[in-house]
């Protein structure tokens, strides 16, 4: 009966629990916008194949300049992790820095099909960049807040789910109502790039409107004010005793080191696919768009797909099940001889995209301890973007040296094998350890 009972409270819980749930998935679906549209299909190709000088030259600066935000972001992410922990205020840093992105993108807007622009995209795009990974560190951070320990593998899941369907849906609104219309909408024009270059309002107004909700529904747990000069301080100080202090966590960084590797090697495939679909296969950006609906939708069936898996079998089982596949779905892109083959495997491969990384932070929510979860995850950003600079940036060298593509997308294997090897010292918390944040 009492057993009965605590079901019953359990399951009032996550009733009252819903708005929260709904509102932190819907940030997801919101943000996935930029990656899809600015980072992946849409703008990265046409900076390569309109502004760039040529199309090699556009991809090798494209990576490079995604290496100098991983620079910036690997600098940044454990020193605001940190901070947070500190004001214990997630939320508004969350809304402060993805405010930064939506403006980056919607400048983007001033970005011509002209040689003379390359600064302007690039200096925006990086902008951009940094400020969608620096508010998803805080975002993660507050998974705990809205998830049950039992959950964090589905809500977790559910939200990278969510942020697919995002993606996929803000692309085919991008593909039918600016790119592929004729006559383009709102007086745009072609000549000038006009309804691509609108892509990048669309996602400005997309991520500001759906972010909204988790502002308002998703509530953190009162801390004491501290003056933000004084969290420096003390935020810097814990980060540097954390650090220090490595035997004491080691489990977790070791966790770290392996995601550090993999989760380059992940991010490395994803922001060049659209680039590297274009240079090496001729697509042009409509193709290029409807690549990118499909991978959204097969990644988000991954992420559903996988979100309960992740409950029954553990995190670390299933990011090396994931890691595994990508292993093998990524060597079959980068050695497809054609468009079709190139667009089957990619779909495939994309399966296992949500399940990594949406594994990754529920792992990383696990392991971390409570008192520490903005630090923790300002080190789970670190380790997603400290060698982040070195894929995109052998991507870009290799292909500038040996003008073929494939070689340089080849490099992104290494990664995904050595943080497998790695993920195999990490011990798992079952979720029964694990102490959710008050509600």
């Amino acid at each position: 009966m009492k057993a009965k009972g605590n079901e019953m409270r359990e399951t009032a819980a996550e009733r009252r629990d819903l708005k929260p749930i709904i509102a932190f998935c819907l940030y997801d679906f919101g943000n996935s916008a930029f990656t899809t549209i600015i980072v992946t299909f849409v703008f990265a190709t046409y900076f390569a194949t309109g502004i760039a000088a040529d199309a090699t030259t556009g991809a090798a600066q494209w990576s490079f300049a995604m290496a100098v935000a991983g620079l910036i972001i690997a600098f940044f992410s454990p020193i605001f992790g940190a901070i947070a922990d500190q004001t214990g205020q997630r939320k508004r840093w969350v809304a402060a820095i993805s405010m930064v992105c939506v403006v980056a993108t919607a400048l983007l807007w001033y970005a011509r099909p002209d040689p003379s622009d390359v600064t302007w995209a690039l200096t925006f795009a990086v902008i951009g960049t940094v400020g969608f990974e620096i508010a998803m560190l805080f975002y993660n951070a507050l998974l705990p807040t809205v998830a049950s320990p039992a959950m964090l593998g589905r809500i977790s899941g559910w939200a990278w789910g969510t942020g697919y369907a995002g993606g996929f849906i803000s692309l085919a609104i991008a593909l039918f109502v600016l790119v592929q219309a004729d006559p383009a909408p709102f007086g745009l024009d072609k000549s000038s790039a006009e309804h691509v270059r609108a892509t990048a309002l669309l996602v400005a107004i997309w991520f500001a409107i759906f972010a909204t909700p988790l502002f308002l529904f998703v509530k953190e747990q009162e801390a004491p004010g501290i003056p933000m000069g004084l969290a420096i301080c003390q935020g810097l100080k814990q980060l540097t005793v954390s650090l220090g202090n490595i035997r004491n966590h080691a489990n977790v960084f070791r966790f770290l080191l392996a995601a550090m590797i993999y989760t380059d090697g992940v991010h490395t495939v994803f922001a060049l696919g659209g680039v590297y679909a274009g240079v090496t296969f001729g697509m042009d950006t409509a193709e290029i768009i409807v690549l990118g609906i499909g991978l959204n939708v097969t990644a988000g069936l991954g992420a559903f797909a996988f979100a309960w898996i992740d409950d029954r079998i553990g995190s670390k089982r299933t990011i090396v099940i994931s890691l595994i596949a990508l292993l093998v779905t990524s060597a079959a892109v980068v050695a497809a001889p054609d468009k079709t083959t190139f667009f089957i495997a990619a779909l495939i491969m994309s399966t296992f995209f949500g399940p990594v990384q949406s594994a990754s932070r529920t792992l990383m929510a696990r392991l971390a301890p409570p008192a520490m979860r903005g630090e923790m995850f300002g080190l789970f950003a670190l380790s997603g973007k400290v060698t982040a600079f070195l894929g995109p940036a052998v991507v870009g060298y290799v292909t500038l040296t040996t003008g073929n593509t494939r070689l340089g997308m080849a490099s992104v294997l290494v990664f995904l094998l050595i943080g497998l090897v790695l993920l195999r010292g990490v011990k798992e918390v079952t979720p029964a350890a694990v102490q959710s944040e008050p509600r």
